[in-house]
């Protein structure tokens, strides 16, 4: 055990002095001081807002002309990051490789913990070959101590193919140093559990992750003012979505909306286009490929009014 590395000065990994009696409190107390402390991931996001937005500019400008996103990571990271590229294919109707989430063990690591295959550099490294990464693909490693073998070695395969790499984590720079295009640090602090970062470090990444996919979305064109006009109609709830998009957005009825949804194939960009330009299914699918699927811009070009 000579060669362990120590870890404990890590900001991750430090005792908060305010839980110190964490196993003395009534629930009421409990409660209340987790909700203090998770003020802190506001004030994280606030101090990272720089590079949250750099993050989403890299991001849009690498997907717009082909590329990918792939979130890598292990244990809790890992399951934050698989979650966040689930969500983009029904929201927003993206391809399921457009945005992608790699956990150190795979699926399995999902729902049973497979914390220890994090120590490994080269099954990191692999998974971005395996993936056949490019330059125009964007990697973002999460790992909230820093230090996390596996993401260490999915980020230097990624750089050795000129992906662009954006590191998350939730240790100060002067503790844990990493040499990636864009590097951001949530810091929330000690967890009140100590060590366990699927507290505040979990939140503030989720909160981080929220941010980056769906600015990214915005910034592609696929949300209307604040409307996913890009949802994936795949159950009642998403159709009843639809429709009401297309009511506020039109001042047309629930049957109108209905027969213009039908009449686009389930597309509320499409119907929205064909109902403010009065073309037909077909010309309005080649207008909208022509300003690559983002509406706004393609109705300020083409002249339609909203009006």
């Amino acid at each position: 055990m000579k060669n362990l590395q120590q870890r404990g000065h890590l900001l991750t990994e430090q005792v908060n002095p305010y839980s110190q009696n964490l196993d003395q409190l009534s629930s009421l107390e409990l409660v209340d001081l987790f909700n203090q402390e998770d003020n802190r991931t506001l004030e994280a996001i606030a101090s990272s807002r720089l590079q949250l937005s750099q993050a989403v500019d890299i991001t849009t400008e690498s997907l717009s002309q082909g590329g990918r996103l792939f979130y890598v990571g292990a244990g809790t990271s890992g399951r934050l990051g698989v979650l966040d590229a689930a969500e983009c294919p029904p929201t927003f109707c993206t391809s399921p490789e457009l945005i992608q989430g790699i956990i150190a063990g795979g699926a399995g690591a999902l729902v049973r913990s497979s914390e220890d295959l994090e120590d490994s550099w080269r099954d990191g490294n692999q998974a971005i070959a395996s993936r056949h990464i490019t330059n125009l693909d964007v990697i973002v490693g999460i790992t909230a101590g820093g230090t996390t073998p596996y993401v260490h070695g999915a980020l230097e395969a990624a750089k050795q193919r000129g992906a662009k790499t954006i590191f998350i984590t939730c240790v100060p720079e002067e503790q844990f140093k990493v040499e990636v295009d864009l590097d951001i640090r949530l810091l929330v602090g000690p967890e009140l559990l100590t060590g366990s970062t699927r507290l505040k470090a979990g939140t503030v990444t989720k909160m981080a992750l929220n941010i980056l996919s769906t600015g990214v979305m915005v910034k592609l064109g696929k949300v209307y003012g604040n409307r996913m006009i890009d949802v994936a109609i795949k159950n009642t709830k998403l159709r009843d979505r639809a429709l009401r998009i297309i009511e506020d957005l039109t001042e047309l009825s629930r049957d109108e909306a209905g027969k213009l949804l039908n009449k686009s194939g389930d597309s509320v960009k499409l119907a929205l286009l064909m109902h403010w330009s009065n073309l037909e299914k077909e010309e309005g699918d080649r207008v909208l490929s022509e300003y690559q699927g983002n509406l706004r811009a393609a109705l300020k070009r083409e002249g339609f009014s909203t009006e």
